[in-house]
């Protein structure tokens, strides 16, 4: 029978994703309404090795639902990785009691609570904290939705300008290693093409595509480029483009970390509330090494193993809908 559970320690680690806040706060109420003790780890990882740990009541987190980042900080721990972090970190949590943790974050959050209880024997619950969607075991990871809002908002003013000036846009969106955020950013607000790391980017397919707009008479044209495209950045496709295609006046905008910030969305909000009880209800059960993850809209508990070895395939549909679309 495993062991009941009366201290949660929660934290976020990895890059920051809009909703945070919010999963935390369903977090913490759902711990202090099942009985359990609720404590904060400040920092993620390294919070945790450093003893940043304190107790949270529910007015700890009132008002922060609407918030972006996340009040518990975050951060990326090198020590953590070693034998001697992760023993400091376990008697940290030894010494405030902590007996169950919830973790908010990505791959490697996962990977290091995995590597943790086989150590350390505290039981994890993951949740997808990541802005790129690429987590397996999850329709959507927790700050998605809010990410690719606020660059389909910033590709909307761009558009407007584009098309003032007869202007050929290229835009880069985060996403070194998946094209969630430019396949949806760029089919929300019609780009011409979607460039993503998953496929190969042929440079030769790319002219004959502005060229035929151009004979179009298309006024302005925008291209999403999601940072980890094979053929280049932004800014060096532009290069490339600006060499064989002189008819347009080419910029290039790099969106940037503003798709980390901001006030999440209605659905981020609901879905970092549902995940945050569920994954408190599931360590109070017995359940271990696991992450809390949406699939098709109900909760589903997938393996750290599978998670962190498994990668979330991107809808190759949605690429060619873009092609169609644009066409």
């Amino acid at each position: 029978m495993a062991k009941k559970i009366k201290n949660i320690g929660v934290f976020t680690s990895g890059g920051d994703a809009p909703g945070m806040n919010a999963c935390i706060r369903a977090i913490v109420r759902t711990g202090i309404y099942e009985g359990a003790n609720m404590f904060g780890i400040y920092r993620g990882y390294d919070g945790m090795i450093d003893g940043e740990i304190t107790p949270m009541d529910s007015k700890s987190v009132s008002n922060i639902i609407q918030r972006g980042g996340t009040i518990l900080k975050s951060a990326r721990s090198e020590r953590f990785m070693t034998q001697a972090g992760r023993k400091k970190a376990a008697a940290q949590l030894r010494k405030h009691k902590i007996d169950g943790i919830v973790a908010i974050g990505g791959n490697g959050t996962f990977t290091g609570a995995e590597i943790f209880l086989k150590e350390h024997h505290i039981p994890f619950i993951g949740i997808p904290g990541t802005i790129d969607n690429d987590l397996y075991g999850t329709d959507f990871t927790l700050g998605f939705d809010t990410a690719v809002n606020t660059a389909m908002q910033a590709i909307d003013k761009i558009r407007d300008t584009a098309d003032s000036h007869n202007r050929l846009f290229f835009i880069e969106v985060m996403g070194r290693d998946a094209g969630f955020i430019a396949t949806w950013s760029g089919l929300a607000s019609g780009a011409e093409a979607i460039l993503v790391p998953e496929t190969k980017t042929y440079m030769e397919d790319l002219i004959q595509k502005l060229e035929t707009g151009w004979k179009r008479q298309k006024t302005s044209s925008i291209i999403i480029v999601a940072e980890g495209d094979d053929a280049g950045g932004a800014y060096e496709i532009a290069k490339k483009v600006k060499e064989k295609f002189s008819h347009y006046e080419i910029k290039v905008s790099i969106l940037g970390h503003m798709q980390r910030g901001g006030s999440p969305t209605c659905f981020d909000r609901v879905l970092g509330g549902r995940l945050g009880a569920a994954a408190v209800q599931a360590l109070l059960q017995g359940r271990q090494n696991e992450m809390a993850g949406m699939v098709n809209g109900k909760v589903k508990f997938t393996p750290f193993s599978k998670a962190i070895r498994h990668k979330l395939e991107i809808q190759k549909d949605l690429l060619a809908l873009g092609d169609i679309l644009a066409s």
